[in-house]
This record gives C-alpha cells, sequence and structure tokens, in this order.
C-alpha cells in the first residue's frame, strides 16, 4: 500500500495529475471514480467536498486542483528537478506560467466554449482579459523553448501542455504551430505515454 493515492476520472482534469505523477516516478495507487454518485459520496466529498477530480491523498494530506497538485509534487520531490529551486531565477517564470495556466488560461478557454464574451471595453475588469491575449501571452512565452524554462522541463509545462494538447484537440484552443510543437515535445515524454495507457485501459 503506497501513501500517495490519486481520486481520478479518465475523461477529466486528473489527467494532468496523473500525468505528473509519472514524472515523479514514485509508486502511486489510483482510485477510478466515476461522475455522479460516486464523486458525490459521503466518503468522497470528506475527502474533496466539492465532489470533483482529481485529488490527492499523501498520508494524512489532501491536495486538490492541478496546478495545486502539480506544484506539490515537484516540491515533495525535488530530486526529479521538475521545478526550479526557490533561489533559482527560473523558479519566478515556473510560478508565473503555472498560475497564468490554472487562472488566466483556464477562464478564457472556458468562456469561448461556453459562448461567454466580456462587453466592448470592459476587458481590464476580466482577470484574464480577452481570449487573445492569452493565447498570445502563452505563444510568446513558448517562442525560445524547448519548455517554459529553457531547457528545464517543469511541472508548468505539465499543465499548460495538457491544456494546449485538450483544448486543441477540441476546438476549444486555436491551433498555432507554436502550440502544436510544444505539445508534441510534452506528449512524446515517456511519463505522458505511460499515463495515457493507465487512462485507456
Amino acid at each position: 500500500m503506497t501513501s500517495l493515492t490519486l481520486y481520478t476520472n479518465p475523461q477529466s482534469r486528473g489527467r494532468i495529475a496523473h500525468w505528473m505523477l509519472e514524472e515523479t516516478g514514485t509508486p502511486y495507487e489510483t482510485v477510478w471514480l466515476e461522475y455522479g454518485e460516486q464523486m458525490k459520496s459521503p466518503d468522497y466529498l470528506a475527502i474533496n467536498p466539492m465532489g470533483k477530480v482529481p485529488a490527492l491523498v499523501h498520508g494524512s494530506v489532501v491536495v486538490t486542483e492541478c496546478a495545486a497538485i502539480c506544484a506539490y509534487l515537484a516540491d515533495r520531490f525535488p530530486a526529479n528537478h521538475l521545478a526550479p529551486a526557490v533561489d533559482d531565477p527560473r523558479r519566478a517564470t515556473y510560478l508565473r506560467w503555472l498560475f497564468f495556466a490554472a487562472g488566466p488560461l483556464e477562464t478564457a478557454v472556458t468562456a469561448k466554449s461556453l459562448g461567454w464574451e466580456v462587453p466592448e471595453g470592459r476587458s481590464q475588469m476580466a482577470g484574464f482579459g480577452s481570449y487573445a491575449d492569452v493565447l498570445n501571452a502563452i505563444e510568446s512565452a513558448l517562442q525560445v523553448g524547448p519548455w517554459l524554462c529553457g531547457e528545464l522541463f517543469t511541472a508548468a509545462d505539465v499543465y499548460i501542455a495538457s491544456q494546449l494538447g485538450w483544448g486543441m484537440m477540441f476546438e476549444s484552443i486555436e491551433k498555432r504551430s507554436v502550440f502544436e510543437r510544444y505539445v508534441e515535445r510534452a506528449y512524446a515524454r515517456p511519463a505522458n505515454i505511460e499515463s495515457d495507457r493507465l487512462n485507456n485501459l
């Protein structure tokens, strides 16, 4: 029995956390939950009161939200170098884009998918500004590469590559050559390939 347990569903954002766990190379257990009754059961609500996945249980610690899970695992297992050290200048870039993906990118893509429009002249009131602004910002960050922190692949790349890949597949994110090349590189990583295999069993 391992002390790391991931609660997830293969058709959810839990795939991001699953990939991240594979990147750490640390043994873990997966508990597959179905949408509906299982996620809203008293036992699971005691773990995540939102009744959604993913949730990571590590001993007595519970972490929810994909960005938080990615950041937690990167810091908890530093030997894998999935986050720059606190005194590394690249740490700022890492944190910037990890939280940009969890905030502006997630919101902008959701808004577009649901047909929400920011009224003209009111973009300053929306944390993401506009859908175009968000995608342009990420495209600019990926121009140098190969990863967000240069040669260092981090948890931020797991998160953003997952969002870009999923979004382009379902056409909620427009295909751009920079995005496609970046996602192709990221998806070729052995940890992602193994995570896909486990989610498609």
